[in-house]
């Protein structure tokens, strides 16, 4: 992959939306690829000022996600982009939220979510090092 004319990596920071309660992660589907499926996540942008704060608004506009960024995770570097995980305890779902009308949103559990989103390496990767992923 090419870094699309930048210098540097991009930066994109990723929440794990968690319900520690029903012990679930909420994934999302991808609006390039309709039948896949991700976290929430997206570029850093200076008004964010910390990344967990794009964590949050990310989850925000995607998946109409409410909540707390309780811990850092990770952070995963590619040749075109550096991703900084986030666990996301929600609080509320909104019903209606910026991308609605193009995504999908899913509770499953840890294993589940894992392959779901294994299409895409990274976010996979990012998971499988939070606080839901079993210990060895």
């Amino acid at each position: 992959m090419s870094n699309k004319g930048r210098s540097s990596p991009r930066v994109v920071c990723c929440a794990i939306p968690i319900s520690r309660a029903a012990g679930k992660v909420l994934v999302i589907t991808s609006r390039k690829r309709q039948n896949h499926w991700v976290l929430p996540k997206g570029g850093w942008e200076t008004s964010d000022v910390k990344l967990e704060a794009a964590a949050s608004r990310e989850a925000l506009e995607e998946a109409g996600v409410r909540g707390t960024i309780t811990s850092y995770v990770t952070t995963i570097e590619s040749p075109s982009t550096t991703y900084h995980f986030y666990e996301l305890d929600v609080s509320t779902l909104d019903h209606d939220w910026l991308e609605s009308k193009e995504r999908r949103r899913e509770w499953v559990d840890y294993s589940e979510a894992v392959r779901r989103i294994s299409w895409k390496q990274e976010l996979a990767q990012g998971l499988m090092m939070s606080s839901l992923a079993p210990r060895r």
